[in-house]
């Protein structure tokens, strides 16, 4: 074999021998970044951009103004961690446990939070634009002065959520349990809010312009002073709510919608009574 064979073959094994080594390195170096996470704490102020952190598990975790952008935290457990100001935009963490966490002003924006466990958590001044949190439990979780635009909850658990104040234009929260939740001023303008359950809910003050609310139940909910401009009743369960002060409710969109005789309406608004 001639000497110029033998020195191709020779270059060739070894560049074969630094991609298998420098794999090696980098699935290693992954490894020993999350035992090091836990081994501090948390990793407050780092760079973890397009870290594999799948299945971390730390309680009281410290990832303030943290970078996990497009993170893979499929299947994390890190209840009552501090996220505040971390930036978790198109990270992936469906499944993962947030319960009790703090995402107070967190850059969140495309995130997937599908299934997560997310109940009890503050993600006041958070910016969720386009985040999926289908089948997500947000129950008793603060989202006040959030901005979640074109988010998806279908099919998530929200009961005694804070939604005050916050940003929900083209929302989806089709089949979600708002049951005691509060909707205070909250701006909900072309939402998808259809087969919703609000028991008790407060969307006082709120926009529903554009809203749709099919085979809705909105038993006992406060609906005072609220913009319905364009939005759509139908087959909605009113029993018990008080629309008194709401405006713009045109009644050729209030179709099917009932009633009964502890109903608030606003004028020229009439309802059947509900026998569903």
């Amino acid at each position: 074999m001639s000497k110029r064979v033998t020195g191709l073959l020779a270059g060739c094994l070894g560049v074969m021998t630094l991609v298998a080594v420098s794999g090696t390195v980098q699935a290693g170096s992954d490894e020993e970044r999350m035992a090091e996470i836990k081994d501090k704490g948390g990793c407050p102020r780092c760079d973890l951009r397009l870290a594999e952190l799948r299945a971390l598990t730390l309680e009281n975790g410290n990832f303030e103004r943290t970078n996990l952008r497009e993170v893979d935290l499929k299947e994390a457990v890190l209840p009552n961690a501090n996220f505040r100001r971390a930036d978790f935009r198109r990270a992936e963490a469906e499944r993962a446990d947030f319960s009790g966490s703090d995402f107070t002003d967190a850059t969140m924006r495309s995130v997937d939070l599908e299934k997560a466990n997310l109940s009890n958590a503050i993600l006041a001044g958070a910016d969720l634009r386009d985040a999926d949190l289908n089948a997500s439990d947000v129950s008793g979780a603060t989202f006040d002065e959030a901005d979640l635009r074109n988010v998806t909850l279908i099919r998530s658990e929200a009961e005694g959520a804070s939604f005050k104040d916050a940003k929900m234009d083209a929302v989806n929260l089709e089949r979600v349990d708002l049951t005691n939740a509060n909707f205070q001023n909250a701006r909900i303008r072309q939402g998808k809010l259809d087969r919703i359950k609000a028991h008790g809910a407060d969307f006082s003050g709120a926009d529903f312009t554009g809203v749709r609310l099919v085979s809705s139940d909105l038993s006992g909910a406060n609906l005072t002073g609220v913009n319905f401009e364009g939005a759509l009743l139908r087959r909605t369960r009113l029993a018990g709510a008080d629309l008194s002060a709401s405006y713009n409710l045109d009644p050729s969109r209030v179709l099917g919608a009932c009633g009964d005789e502890n109903t608030k309406l606003p004028a020229g608004i009439e309802l059947v009574k509900c026998s569903y």
